[in-house]
């Protein structure tokens, strides 16, 4: 079975805008960020999602609803969440995530832990669904990069669009045999 997936980022927020890593934290977005959701549309086209799921934070769950509201379900999973920066959550990002791939941030989770996570999540949602949108975080779509791709964390982060500032309305994957 072959699980179809196209996933989004949310919109830039209040912590995006001050050059903070929210992590966990529950932060708004900014009217650019609305702006930026709202692009997230030109991704749909010739699309047919069976549900779209996305993280329980609320700049995902409101880029969720500017997006797709009134089109497919929206649910929203907890495992979809942005790594958890522990205490430097909120701080400015100026560390290596190198360094957290296996090992934890303080009081927080690794990338691995993300993985482990987002890994239980795709499994539950091959059991049901042959497409699905992800409205999510950086580690979360590094996570799928890592599964889908036979990445390692080394090589996903590397290749991440965010160094190149190459967004675009929705990145393709196939999950295939889980």
């Amino acid at each position: 079975m072959v699980l179809k997936i196209t996933y989004f980022v949310h919109g830039t927020t209040t912590d995006n805008a001050k050059h903070l890593a929210s992590g966990q934290a529950d932060v708004e977005l900014t009217e650019l960020g609305i702006k930026h959701a709202l692009m997230n549309k030109a991704g749909l086209p010739g699309k047919k999602f069976d549900v779209c799921f996305c993280s329980d934070l609320k700049r995902a769950v409101d880029t969720a609803k500017l997006v797709f509201e009134g089109t497919i379900p929206i649910v929203i999973d907890k495992r979809l969440r942005e790594v958890d920066y522990g205490d430097f959550t909120q701080k400015k990002k100026d560390w290596a995530i190198l360094d957290y791939i296996s090992q934890s941030y303080p009081k927080g989770e690794s990338y691995k832990d993300v993985e482990k996570r987002i890994l239980a999540f795709l499994k539950d949602a091959a059991k049901k669904y042959e497409h699905i949108a992800i409205v999510a975080h950086q580690a979360p779509q590094l996570a799928i990069e890592v599964i889908t791709k036979n990445q390692t964390w080394q090589q996903a982060i590397a290749n991440d669009w965010r160094k190149k500032k190459a967004w675009k309305p929705g990145w393709d994957y196939e999950v295939k045999d889980l």
